[in-house]
């Protein structure tokens, strides 16, 4: 076999033939090699740009899911808890968490006492701040739900306050207790000679995903329980009215609407909707859900209405696509086999585009899952401490969202809570992650090759 010369037209050009390329198409390899250089460096820095994020917020926020405690023997002193002696819940509800927190200072002084610690220039008021102050509610709530355990002497394990809790996490140390005005070197050492004999411990913190929202002097009682079930309750009221009000209104738009002037209007619209940033829609619904229709604010069925606005065009726009995607061919088979247009749309279209029509809805709905803005405009930046009822009441409650929640926590000064912000952002990863593989495990169910 004969190598045969290639022509080459362009004067001055080397010519080649099919074993050795000429100039041109060593130039248009090169141009080819570097455009997959390129395209695997842009690969390489976006997934290099997102190990850097998820480690960032799994570093920052992984401390949220463990919390410090302190086991110790505390004895309920009945003239302080029960001073009638009736053992009434009803008359033992009005001692206050005061009451508690002197009954707990009482048993850190003498846990102390009794481990014979000895530090220099630790005081009592050191010792006595050791625990958090949401330590004597917990005590309170547990005494009231069972009044015989006055007068015992019981094991607790209490919260340690945010900076011991930071100081076992490595977000305090020795050097910034020093010019810290909320801990001191001493109260560190002794949280170490309590850790070293056993009475301090740091395990995993459950409450952090059931606890609602706690104040500024509590950051180690703060938990996003409130926040998941408001989510949770906006996410129901989305998915009841954007998904079939955006599916039907897609099936007449695409399948059954005449095509003119007024269809091209709606069209228009709703793509510029699908744009309109997310805080316009807060507005919207600050002006006609609160202040016209007198709905409460920051209730989970004012932020599902918002959110239901925000995704309508989302879900219409994919499930148009979805439809758009079956060919013709198929309403043309049904159509003259002697179906009429809504069997062969309902029975042949609709279910090849179900997997594109599932995906652009959870997609939708995981987009909404995540908005901000438009919640804060409609008062769901709250403090909320009491947890929703059940629905439909609950719907009507205040609560929070997690993504409010998260920017609630970023605002407040105390470092214990931009970590519990980023446990927070954790919790909101998982369930978009979570949404996506469902997407992902029900496009491949349904979907059906032709």
């Amino acid at each position: 076999m004969t190598d045969m010369p290639m022509s080459n037209p362009v004067s001055g050009a080397t010519k080649g033939t099919l074993m050795q390329p000429d100039a041109r198409t060593r130039r248009r390899n090169a141009a080819e090699k570097r455009f997959r250089i390129y395209g695997a460096t842009a690969i390489g820095i976006a997934v290099l740009a997102l190990v850097v994020l998820l480690f960032t917020i799994f570093r920052d926020g992984s401390g949220a899911f463990r919390q410090t405690y302190l086991a110790i023997p505390v004895e309920l002193n009945a003239q302080v808890l029960d001073p009638k002696g009736n053992r009434d819940p009803g008359e033992m509800s009005k001692v206050l968490t005061l009451g508690y927190g002197k009954v707990l200072d009482a048993a850190v002084e003498a846990t102390v006492a009794r481990e014979n610690i000895q530090i220099e220039g630790l005081t009592e008021a050191e010792i006595k701040g050791l625990i958090s102050k949401d330590a004597s509610a917990q005590v309170r709530s547990r005494v009231l739900a069972d009044p015989e355990l006055v007068g015992q002497t019981i094991e607790v394990d209490v919260l340690a306050n945010g900076r011991v809790d930071g100081y076992f996490k490595g977000r305090v140390t020795l050097a910034s207790a020093e010019r810290d005005n909320n801990t001191s070197p001493q109260q560190l050492m002794l949280a170490d000679e309590l850790r070293d004999r056993g009475l301090m411990v740091t395990r995993f913190n459950w409450h952090f995903l059931s606890n609602p929202d706690a104040s500024d002097q509590r950051p180690e009682a703060a938990g996003v329980g409130v926040a998941i079930l408001g989510s949770l309750y906006m996410m129901l009221v989305v998915l009841f009215l954007a998904v079939p009000i955006g599916v039907a209104a897609s099936i007449y738009l695409e399948e059954f609407a005449p095509k003119n002037r007024w269809t091209d209007v709606i069209e228009v619209n709703i793509s510029n909707l699908a744009a309109v940033p997310s805080i316009v829609f807060g507005i919207l619904g600050l002006a006609a859900f609160i202040n016209f229709a007198g709905l409460p604010q920051s209730a989970p069925i004012v932020g599902g209405l918002v959110l239901t606005l925000m995704t309508l065009p989302t879900i219409i726009i994919s499930t148009r696509a979805a439809l758009k995607a079956v060919p013709p061919s198929i309403r043309d088979a049904a159509l003259g086999v002697g179906a009429s247009k809504m069997q062969s749309v309902f029975h042949h279209v609709l279910p090849l585009a179900m997997p594109g029509i599932l995906t652009g809805t959870i997609i939708g709905l995981a987009q909404a899952l995540g908005e901000t803005a438009p919640l804060l405009l409609i008062g769901m930046v709250a403090f909320v401490k009491n947890f929703p009822a059940s629905p439909p009441e609950g719907l009507f409650d205040p609560a929070s969202a997690l993504p409010v929640q998260i920017y609630n926590w970023t605002q407040r000064s105390d470092p214990a809570f931009i970590e519990r912000a980023s446990g927070a952002i954790i919790v909101l990863l998982i369930f978009l992650f979570c949404m996506n593989l469902l997407a992902i495990y029900l496009r491949r169910k349904f979907e059906r090759r032709w």
